[in-house]
């Protein structure tokens, strides 16, 4: 492979890398109705480069944030 495809290749993947981390770290704090429901999440979002996109439709609002005192 060559030096600019290797390079080009990188640049395409990071955002996805890290918005496939925002959202983890989104699953992670959030409370879901189940444990389970919440592993599922986790699954879905690291499917690669569709995960993160379908939590953020579909579940970003599921989850409720605790309440911090």
């Amino acid at each position: 492979m060559e030096l600019k495809t290797t390079i080009t290749f990188i640049a395409m993947t990071i955002p996805f890398f890290l918005l496939t981390i925002w959202m983890l770290v989104d699953i992670s704090i959030k409370k879901f109705k189940s444990p389970g429901e919440k592993a599922a999440w986790w699954i879905l979002t690291l499917t690669p480069f569709i995960g993160w996109f379908i939590y953020l439709i579909f579940g970003f609002r599921r989850g409720k944030k605790p309440v911090e005192e």
